[in-house]
């Protein structure tokens, strides 16, 4: 399929995948703050937006996007500003876990759930820097613009981070229901999620 050395890529991507970044952060805080199931979508969520990103980098997309400022700077700062919105929401709001409320609940569904993490991985423009750098070194020269093994290592990838995500989410999720059973430990958890929140969309901004 035009892939060098298949067994490397998958040893790199391991120890990458396993290394915390900021997608890890976001996602335990979710886990922790909104429960196994929010952890569950999200996760989702975010390797959707990692497909989109194999997607872009296999039609050239992400090069145009690595190579313009314009584009570059706008995704970034779409991506903070989403996270620092989410942040401030929940260091604001002064309710308890979304877990202990059924209207917070409704609001925060699966489905938004999945959006929050989609958005937060697609509008993070070090995720398309990374496939367009690490991808690359294991396609062979005949195939560098074959979109094929591009799509096929953004699958591989995705598949990994999906089983070690929802590993993070059940172990994340155990100490969810402990945090939920004490609605004070619930209201500044939930700020604590949302300061976080918003030092990864500072990080995104200034990075």
């Amino acid at each position: 399929m035009g892939i060098e050395n298949f067994i490397a890529f998958f040893t790199a991507t391991i120890l990458f995948v396993l290394t915390p970044g900021m997608e890890t952060i976001f996602l335990i805080n979710k886990s922790i703050s909104q429960g196994r199931k929010s952890g569950v979508y999200t996760a989702f969520g975010l390797n959707t937006g990692a497909l989109v990103h194999t997607l872009f980098g296999a039609l050239g997309l992400s090069i145009i996007v690595a190579k313009s400022a314009i584009f570059f700077a706008l995704i970034k700062y779409l991506g903070a500003a989403y996270l620092i919105y989410l942040g401030v929401m929940k260091v604001l709001s002064k309710k308890d876990l979304i877990g202990n409320d059924v209207e917070e609940q409704k609001k925060n569904s699966a489905k938004n759930d999945f959006k929050s993490g989609f958005i937060t991985n697609i509008l993070n423009p070090k995720v398309a820097l990374f496939f367009i750098a690490f991808f690359p070194q294991f396609i062979s020269p005949d195939h560098i613009e074959n979109p094929v093994p591009f799509i096929f290592m953004g699958i591989s990838y995705a598949l990994m981070t999906t089983v070690w995500y929802l590993f993070l989410t059940s172990f994340a999720g155990a100490f969810s229901k402990k945090v939920k059973e004490n609605q004070n430990i619930g209201i500044r958890m939930n700020k604590i999620s949302g300061v976080v929140f918003v030092l990864m969309g500072l990080q995104i901004a200034f990075m």
